[in-house]
């Protein structure tokens, strides 16, 4: 079977550093056509620098990183330097990048790539704040049917919020485009917290990283070293959630995760609950099926790809 072909949305970010890593290191079964910066953890002259930095650390200089929106469709940004830290990916010392960004809007990209590429043949991979991908699918409504599938990092329902009570931060930093991208009718595929605080960082999971002993195993034991006091001390967890991976790592092992087809919708009017994801889990409703909400994952398997293919780069 030929790789998928996959274009990277995100906001790095050390977890999402890690899924691009896990990306890039996987080319027999992902084909990376491109990476698409957004603003979100850090606004975006960081994240488009971050996305580059991660590329060169994967060796992979030839993959073309586009910068996209620098804010959300309606709100102000929301960063989450308070977790990521100052540059998005505080812990490791990597060196600024040489390689170029690409001229074209990351937006325009999506665009294109999606007209120009036989249809039902690309994955949207979004690892962040849904803007540029609502904001392609109101640029350009004809690309929406062409889109094979949309995996993304975001939202929760059991583990309710970690930015506000009853929001995630990927889907409460731009709810109006979450909800654009949810009433699409694309295939959705949904990596909550529900799953994703389910892939923990233990020390003995951190240690195989670093046992690695290259520039991108060493990379990403300290990526976790530093984002994971955050997460510890706020859930009293053994270890800091590993989010963004759970994207790209069901691209590739999608036996990996247990999931129901149910319908999300995205609270976009209550300030109160600003950016909930409305998981009808229980099928209470009659509102039809729109996304595949994860729920579980094989923890040691994942971690198991994780090192494995890190391990190649």
């Amino acid at each position: 079977m030929s790789p998928r072909k996959i274009i990277i949305d995100t906001d790095p970010g050390q977890d999402d550093a890690v899924a691009i890593l896990l990306a890039l290191a996987s080319p027999k079964d992902l084909d990376v056509l491109g990476i698409v910066a957004v603003a979100g953890n850090v606004p975006l002259d960081l994240t488009e620098k971050n996305a580059r930095i991660v590329c060169e650390l994967a060796g992979k200089t030839d993959v073309r990183v586009f910068a996209g929106c620098d804010r959300p469709l309606g709100r102000p940004l929301v960063t989450a330097e308070h977790v990521h830290g100052k540059s998005g990916l505080d812990g490791p010392n990597l060196p600024d990048p040489t390689m170029p960004l690409q001229p074209q809007h990351g937006v325009d990209f999506i665009i294109d790539t999606l007209r120009n590429e036989p249809a039902n043949t690309v994955t949207l991979c979004v690892l962040g704040p849904l803007t540029n991908i609502a904001t392609a699918f109101q640029k350009a409504p004809d690309i929406v049917a062409r889109v094979q599938q949309v995996v993304l990092m975001g939202g929760a329902y059991f583990e309710v919020g970690n930015i506000t009570p009853t929001a995630e931060f990927n889907i409460y930093v731009d709810p109006q485009a979450a909800d654009i991208v949810f009433k699409s009718g694309i295939d959705i595929v949904v990596m909550p917290l529900d799953v994703t605080h389910k892939a923990l960082v233990t020390q003995a999971r951190n240690d195989a990283f670093r046992a690695l002993g290259t520039p991108a195993g060493i990379a990403v034991a300290q990526m976790t070293d530093f984002f994971e006091r955050f997460d510890k001390e706020k859930y009293g967890s053994t270890g800091a959630p590993l989010h963004d991976p759970c994207v790209t790592a069901y691209l590739i092992a999608p036996d990996l995760f247990k999931g129901r087809h149910i319908n999300v919708e995205i609270e976009v009017k209550s300030e109160l609950t600003m950016g909930m994801t409305v998981a009808d889990w229980w099928g209470v409703t009659d509102r039809p099926a729109n996304a595949t909400f994860i729920g579980d994952l094989d923890a040691d398997g994942f971690f198991a790809l994780l090192v494995e293919r890190i391990g190649l780069l």
